[in-house]
Parts: structure tokens; C-alpha cells; sequence
């Protein structure tokens, strides 16, 4: 089994005037299998991130800096070898602007979603912006933790989102822990996730997180951490 980082872009958040990565994640398995985890941006930022951001009043929140179409996933795949008709899996953490963007994009392709999240009436998106219907698909809801496959895991990690979920994979070098925006930085832990959709289970979730990387010694891949980003390896290159 092998990880990839993807490369979706960068964002400044106007608050703490922070700029962070956007990531999904490539799993390949030596069962044949090619799991993409995310999906970023939505299209229209690559061709215009302006107009998109004005579109959706993104501005108020922050800035898209970066977000070009080398950004997007067919382009970020290209760099592993891989086109949209390898992936056998698409996994959804949660139904943010900055994760659901492809989310229809794979046809053919199941899409993992929290059980909770799907049953929103649409995608988060941001704010009160809801411009996204759920694209029709085949969906695997799930509700808890769940074993997808060997060295798969699936948490549940609700409080950032309804649905937020976080990855533990087993890796031949040891396990990494995907936390995506259930612990979207360290720093989150001790500002005790103010602003979340549900504070309490974000602190929660976070806390059984971190507990459960400790016991099993895993790398942990903070969902948007500004000092981690710079240091991660991104495709082509490889976790394995």
C-alpha cells in the first residue's frame, strides 16, 4: 500500500492571517485497488479564482492564492501515472468547499460519505452558501468507525462537520493518521475548536484522535497545518 499527497492548492484564511495547503490523498493498494481521498476546489476556481470567489463570497472568509488546473485531481493524478477510470473508490471526509469540488466527477466510481454527512440536504459548501446539490452516484454511507480493507480505517470524528471523518492507514513504514479537518491543525487542540459545528464533539473526536495515533506510534496529516504542508511529500513522490 502506498499514500500520496495531492497538491489542491493554497488559502489564506483571513483570520490569524493564515496560509494553508489544500490535500486529498491517493491510496493504492497491491490488490489493484486506487483509492482517492478529496477532491479540493471546485473547477470554476481553476479557470477563474476571482469570479469564483465572488460567486460564492469566499472573500469573506479568505483568499484563494493558488488554484490552477494543475490543481485539480485529474491533473494531480497525472503526476502518479493515473487517470480518473483507475479509481475504484472515492472517499468523502466531509462536504466543505475545499473537499467536495469532484465530488461528482468519477462516474461509475462509489463515493464513501459519514452516513450523517449524506444526509444533509446538500453539501456544506461554506457559510450559508449551498449552491451544490448531491451529484447522483452510488453511495457507501457509513456510521462509526468502519474497516474498509486491510490497513483501512475509517474513524469517525464528528465537530468540524456533521459527518467529519478522519483515515488510519497501514503503511509498510508504520501507520499515518489522516486526521483531515477534524484536527485541521495542532494548535486547533488548544484553542478547543472554537467556531466548529459542534464544539464538544470536535474536542472529542480530536482527543480520541490523538490518543489513538499515540497508542499506534502514527504519523499524524493535519488537514490544513501551514507548518507541516511545506514539509509534506506530495506527488509523484510517495508514502509506502
Amino acid at each position: 500500500m502506498t499514500l500520496s499527497v495531492l497538491d489542491y492548492g493554497l488559502f489564506k484564511v483571513h483570520a490569524g492571517d493564515r496560509v494553508i495547503g489544500i490535500c486529498g490523498f491517493v491510496i493504492c493498494t497491491d490488490a489493484g485497488e486506487t483509492i482517492l481521498i478529496d477532491t479540493g476546489f471546485p473547477e470554476k476556481y481553476a479557470m477563474d479564482k476571482g469570479a469564483a470567489s465572488t460567486e460564492d463570497r469566499l472573500y469573506e472568509f479568505g483568499e484563494v492564492l493558488e488554484c490552477g488546473p494543475e490543481n485539480l485531481p485529474k491533473a494531480q493524478l497525472a503526476k502518479l501515472g493515473l487517470t480518473s477510470g483507475d479509481i475504484t473508490l472515492h472517499i468523502c471526509t466531509h462536504s466543505h468547499i475545499d473537499h467536495v469540488g469532484g465530488l461528482g466527477s468519477f462516474t461509475g466510481v462509489p463515493i464513501l460519505i459519514s452516513a450523517h454527512e449524506r444526509a444533509l440536504p446538500r453539501p456544506l459548501y461554506w457559510g450559508d452558501a449551498r449552491p451544490l446539490d448531491w451529484p447522483d452516484g452510488d453511495y457507501l454511507k457509513v456510521d462509526g468507525d468502519v474497516l474498509v480493507g486491510p490497513g483501512l480505517q475509517v474513524l469517525a470524528a464528528p465537530g468540524h462537520a456533521p459527518g467529519q471523518i478522519a483515515l488510519m492507514v497501514e503503511l509498510p513504514s508504520g501507520p499515518i493518521l489522516l486526521t483531515s479537518d477534524a484536527i485541521s491543525r495542532p494548535a486547533e487542540i488548544e484553542e478547543e475548536f472554537a467556531g466548529s459545528w459542534d464544539q464538544a464533539a470536535a474536542i472529542a473526536s480530536a482527543d480520541r484522535l490523538m490518543k489513538l495515533a499515540g497508542r499506534c506510534g502514527a504519523f499524524v496529516i493535519f488537514g490544513h497545518c501551514p507548518d507541516q504542508w511545506p514539509k509534506l511529500r506530495k506527488a509523484p513522490d510517495v508514502y509506502d
